[in-house]
C-alpha cells in the first residue's frame, strides 16, 4: 500500500480545521457536534477522528492557526523601529485584528471559546497561552519605547503590555457584539488617554 505523502495529511488535516471553523461559526460551540463536522468536511468518522478526538482539540488547532497568524503580524507592528506611538500602534493592531472581526470571523468563536473557558480547565490553558503570546507582542513593544526613553518613569514595561491588550480585546469585543465603534474614533480615544497629564 503506498504511502500518504505529508502535504495530503495536511491538507486532510486543513480541511477538517475548515469545516469546524464554519460549524462554529454557523451554529456556535456548544450546538456543534462532532457529527456535524464530519459532514461538514465530507469525511468518514474515522478520517476526522485520526486528526481530533474532540471539539476541544479542533478549537485548540484553530486558535493555534489563527493566533499564530495574528501573533506574527502583530510582531511586524510591534518590533518596528523606531517604535510608532502607542495611537499609531493600536490603529495599525486593529488593521491586523480587522479580518477576525466580521460575521465569519475566527473572533465570535472566540468569544464562545472565552465562556467556555470559564467551566472548562482545557480550554482555560488555552486561553491563558493566548493570552500570554499576544501580551508578549506588546510587552516587546513596550520594552522598545522603554529603550528609547519614551516611557514615563516609573512605568513598567509589563504594566504597558496588558493595558494595551486590554485596549485591543476591548475594540474587538465592543465591534463583535454592537458593530461599534469604529476604527477611527476608538484610536481618536486611544490618543485622547495618551495625553492625559
Amino acid at each position: 500500500m503506498p504511502r500518504v505523502s505529508d502535504q495530503h495529511l495536511a491538507a486532510r488535516r486543513q480541511q477538517i480545521i475548515d469545516a469546524a471553523r464554519a460549524c462554529f461559526t454557523r451554529n456556535g460551540f456548544h450546538a456543534t457536534t462532532m457529527q456535524d463536522v464530519i459532514r461538514e468536511a465530507s469525511l468518514s468518522v474515522g478520517a476526522v477522528y485520526r486528526y481530533f478526538k474532540s471539539k476541544e482539540d479542533l478549537i485548540a488547532a484553530i486558535v493555534d492557526e489563527v493566533v499564530g497568524e495574528i501573533a506574527e503580524r502583530l510582531h511586524e507592528v510591534t518590533s518596528a523601529r523606531p517604535r510608532l506611538s502607542v495611537e499609531e500602534t493600536m490603529g495599525q493592531v486593529l488593521k491586523v485584528m480587522e479580518p477576525a472581526l466580521g460575521p465569519d470571523g475566527i473572533f465570535r468563536v472566540a468569544l464562545q471559546v472565552w465562556s467556555e473557558s470559564l467551566h472548562n480547565p482545557t480550554l482555560q490553558d488555552l486561553v491563558s497561552q493566548l493570552y500570554a503570546r499576544l501580551r508578549q507582542q506588546f510587552l516587546e513593544y513596550a520594552r522598545g519605547l522603554q529603550e528609547e526613553g519614551r516611557l514615563t518613569e516609573g512605568t513598567e514595561p509589563e504594566s504597558l503590555a496588558v493595558v494595551l491588550l486590554s485596549l485591543a480585546q476591548g475594540y474587538a469585543l465592543q465591534r463583535v457584539l454592537t458593530g461599534q465603534p469604529d476604527a477611527q474614533t476608538y484610536l481618536s480615544g486611544v490618543g485622547a488617554l495618551t495625553r492625559l497629564g
